[in-house]
């Protein structure tokens, strides 16, 4: 890790230089590319049927994850050996129509938990979800094609890094014990890490931070990599800032919250960062598969969250903050929807859409993938807040005009909520 010195210490400069390079080749050997890989690859495999939670594609996953922890020497910290089981009521796809709750059927659905106890007196928690969207239904993309969703990205992609750090782990930095979690129910709405950080297996005073990644096997060409949650501790951005990782490019967001498992965690007062390689057109389709994940770039993804896992092991616990655009009271809320998929990456000003739903107001407008929204009727988008805050202005069935740019060139269409 650099660390910056006086000029007359060139020295030592070299010496913290090298030595970083050097902890940086190890990581990369520890975490084996040739294993990452065929963990995605049985995790997104057919014969799981896209794990979704409840069904026996998602206990065969669970079974699987639960065998790579004991054979790499994690010990089990589940309430039933590695399993913690939950059960949860599903919303209805049509939140108008009414549902008897003493007739709906709960879903059953289960975590895997591991621990690495290095008997320290703080533990950090490294988490991603290993379910998804099964044969497809509300959450699917695919307009309306009944298919397998392997969800080799989301996120088969998260549990393989995931292993791969535990192991790294094992004789890693020992400050901190480690404990990992794979969260199942999270497309459901968040449902494993909701429950588990309200039925956690160790005191969530206990707890460190807590480290999400979902969605880490696509790293692009521009070796974008989102980190959000920077603002739930005081020292994340001096943290993150001592890397000199110049291979990827750091897109930071301040918030805690977000649609991943982090939330559940940031909610009970606990620092966190979710690591995202960005959306794709494979994202919630049948065609999110093992051969379309970058193996290398989840090794990449890795090495970084090692680094910053070693250097907060001389931090002690780390203060937590609250994100000043979480106040609920504040927060936007809105009734309809433009029907896009945001690109979280994009670090201009607007929000570029990163894909279109059919038959929703964008696409009946003949808006594209690539755009970026300037405008919704007369309030500004300068970033996702104001785009959200935008939209809560409208109510379905109005009508209003929306700019946006398309190839450097502004362009204006009218759209129907």
């Amino acid at each position: 890790m650099f660390v910056s010195y006086e000029n007359n210490m060139k020295n030592t400069i070299l010496s913290a230089l090298i030595l970083f390079a050097t902890s940086q080749v190890s990581v990369g050997q520890e975490l084996d590319m040739e294993q990452i890989k065929k963990d995605v690859e049985y995790l997104s495999d057919d014969k799981l049927e896209g794990r979704e939670t409840g069904t026996k594609g998602e206990i065969k996953a669970a079974k699987y994850i639960a065998k790579r922890f004991k054979k790499l020497g994690i010990s089990p910290k589940g309430d039933d050996y590695y399993y913690q089981y939950f059960s949860f009521k599903p919303r209805p796809e049509n939140p108008h129509k009414k549902v008897d709750p003493d007739t709906t059927e709960a879903i059953e659905g289960r975590n895997v938990v591991g621990y690495i106890d290095n008997a320290a007196s703080s533990t950090v928690v490294i988490g991603a979800h290993y379910d998804h969207l099964g044969w497809g239904g509300a959450g699917s993309l695919a307009a309306g094609e009944r298919a397998i969703h392997n969800g080799a990205d989301d996120n088969a992609s998260g549990v393989a890094a995931m292993i791969a750090l535990g192991e790294a782990l094992l004789d890693g930095p020992k400050n901190n014990n480690y404990l990992l979690i794979a969260f199942s129910g999270e497309e459901k709405g968040l449902w494993g890490s909701n429950y588990y950080s309200k039925n956690a297996s160790i005191p969530v005073e206990n707890m460190n931070y807590m480290i999400n990644m979902d969605m880490v096997g696509r790293l692009n060409e521009e070796k974008k990599l989102a980190v959000n949650g920077t603002g739930t501790s005081p020292k994340w951005e001096e943290i993150l800032s001592s890397h000199s990782m110049k291979e990827l490019k750091i897109v930071k967001s301040a918030s805690g919250i977000g649609p991943s498992d982090h939330t559940s965690f940031y909610l009970q007062d606990v620092p966190v960062l979710h690591f995202f390689t960005g959306q794709h057109e494979d994202y919630h389709k049948p065609s999110d598969d093992a051969d379309k994940v970058n193996y290398e770039g989840i090794v990449e993804v890795g090495k970084y969250i090692y680094e910053i896992i070693r250097t907060t092991d001389k931090e002690g616990k780390l203060a937590f903050s609250k994100t000043k655009e979480d106040d609920n009271k504040n927060a936007p809320r809105f009734k309809v929807t433009l029907g896009v998929v945001p690109d979280y990456l994009f670090d201009g000003e607007g929000m570029r859409i990163d894909g279109v739903r059919e038959d929703k107001p964008a696409s009946n407008a003949g808006m594209l993938k690539g755009d970026v929204v300037i405008q919704l009727g007369d309030i500004a988008v300068k970033d996702m807040m104001s785009y959200m805050k935008a939209l809560s202005k409208f109510e379905k069935g109005q009508k209003t005009q929306v700019k946006f740019m398309r190839d450097e060139k502004e362009m204006s269409k009218e759209i129907t909520f």
